[in-house]
């Protein structure tokens, strides 16, 4: 069964509508665009919010998404479904030192503080992303002393660098 397209599909301000904790707020971010703040500390193990939104077939999200760059889209671990990411927790940002994770329990997706967070702070966990064109760097901009440059995770920019030279091993030996 295809699902109609969400309302919501681009537009960043009818995703923050949706909400969240009222001590959760959007807000400018020194990472990227906006981030998701607290307001009050939140200690480590805390379920911080739900990742929410319309669960859809990667081929749904691929269609619905395919001409636009920016997704808030989130991979379940069944490999066959992502969730359309609305309200507060579709604006917390990568980070390669986070102070988050998320964690999928009986098919939800909670953020879980990593450690403890302080009020004002801004929420991160490291996206570990692992799809994408093979080209596309996905650039991080969390500044952590530990950073990657890229949102993917090691395990992937590992693949991606032996795909790569596959590529030009392969288009070396064309232009002979």
């Amino acid at each position: 069964m295809v699902q109609a397209k969400p309302a919501y599909k681009h537009s960043r301000d009818s995703r923050k509508r949706i909400g969240g904790p009222a001590h959760l707020v959007v807000r400018r971010s020194r990472i990227d665009s906006e981030g998701c703040y607290t307001t009050v500390p939140i200690k480590k193990g805390t379920l911080v919010v739900e990742y929410a939104g319309l669960r859809l077939t990667i081929k749904q999200a691929d269609a619905l998404y395919d001409d636009h760059p920016r997704t808030y889209l989130f991979g379940l671990t069944d490999g066959k479904h992502v969730i359309d990411g609305e309200g507060v927790a579709a604006f917390i940002n990568h980070s390669c030192d986070p102070n988050c994770e998320a964690d999928e329990i009986k098919g939800r997706v909670w953020i879980v503080a990593a450690r403890d967070i302080g009020a004002e702070e801004e929420l991160t966990y490291d996206y570990n992303l692992y799809d994408g064109e093979l080209d596309d760097p996905s650039l991080c901009f969390c500044n952590a002393q530990n950073c990657r440059g890229s949102m993917y995770s090691e395990k992937e920019l590992a693949k991606r660098a032996r795909g790569l030279r596959r590529r030009k091993k392969t288009r070396k030996s064309a232009n002979r």
